[in-house]
């Protein structure tokens, strides 16, 4: 199972990097503009804390064809290990098929409904990311999506993968991981929760404190 960071926030990936043994970064226009930097910058970034073995999924601006081509085609040389991502419009679809033809790696994003996925991965897209959250929010089913993504892709023997994506809590996350979902996408904060817990905290003080109870304050194992 894979797991990224979902955030064009470099400090977050910094911090995050060097704690949990994630995969790779995914970004958006929306996630690199709250940096108030250009793509290439981001990348490059990126690039610079996860190494160049690691994937970055990061995705094209444009929403015509010709764009999306252009777009994908720089994106393509900015990283060893990168992922275009490309929305599932009509013009995306478009773009998907050409790309892959290419051997440029794509990531079919903005996947609401799992007919989406479906003819996503038929494109030729090497992941396909539905939106978990935002589908809930509307009073749909991200979990139902991608547990019918899963089901599809394994009857049919698909190199596809699924990469969940828009979380916006560790139970989201850890109901997917129950259908066995080869990859997920998670915010800084949502990372954060699906390794901590209060309890987790307060058995580590008394461990501490027993233990100084009888040894002394600052006392080691190895003293």
């Amino acid at each position: 199972m894979e797991l990224f960071l979902d955030t064009g926030n470099i400090q977050e990936i910094k911090e995050l990097n060097s704690i949990l043994p994630i995969d790779g970064v995914t970004t958006n226009p929306t996630l690199i503009a709250k940096e108030n930097k250009r793509i290439f910058q981001s990348v490059k970034e990126i690039s610079n804390i996860i190494g160049e073995d690691k994937i970055i999924h990061v995705q094209v601006v444009s929403s015509d064809f010709e764009g999306m081509m252009e777009e994908a085609r720089f994106l393509n040389k900015l990283h060893k290990n990168i992922f275009v991502k490309i929305p599932v419009t009509k013009e995306g679809f478009r773009a998907v098929k050409e790309l892959s033809k290419e051997g440029i790696k794509v990531t079919a994003t903005a996947i609401f409904t799992a007919h989406q996925g479906v003819l996503a991965a038929k494109a030729g897209a090497s992941y396909v990311a539905p939106y978990v959250n935002r589908l809930d929010n509307i009073s749909g089913d991200g979990i139902n999506v991608v547990k019918d993504l899963l089901t599809i892709f394994k009857e049919y023997n698909s190199n596809c993968k699924v990469l969940g994506a828009s979380f916006k809590n560790a139970q989201q996350v850890l109901e997917i991981f129950k259908h066995g979902i080869q990859s997920v996408t998670v915010p800084a904060d949502v990372a954060k929760s699906l390794m901590n817990h209060p309890l987790t905290d307060y058995s580590v003080d008394k461990f501490v404190s027993d233990w100084e109870e009888v040894f002394g304050e600052g006392t080691k194992i190895i003293e």
